[in-house]
């Protein structure tokens, strides 16, 4: 299931034109902690998009967020996530 969970990840956030595009899963860090119970995933995205330029780290986690949103907080569990201009 997160092989699946990755693509649908990389599908949706397609939509920002990512010109970097890095999802990590951190699953196995996270064994045994309580968000974990049930297979809820732990990822780390790397994402760089010309729609983030000028806008604040705030606004470019929403853009992520909104994205994905409907899969926390199951599957997805927790979203670690590094979002950077193209500057």
């Amino acid at each position: 299931m997160t092989d699946s969970l990755e693509l649908q990840l990389r599908e949706r956030l397609q939509a920002l034109e990512p010109t970097q595009l890095d999802i990590i899963n951190e699953s196995h860090l996270h064994a045994g902690h309580a968000g974990a119970q049930g297979g809820a995933s732990h990822f780390r995205v790397l994402i760089t998009s010309k729609q983030f330029d000028g806008i604040s780290t705030l606004a470019r986690h929403r853009l992520v967020y909104d994205r994905v949103h409907d899969l926390m907080p199951f599957p997805i569990h927790a979203l670690a996530i590094q979002a950077k201009t193209t500057a």
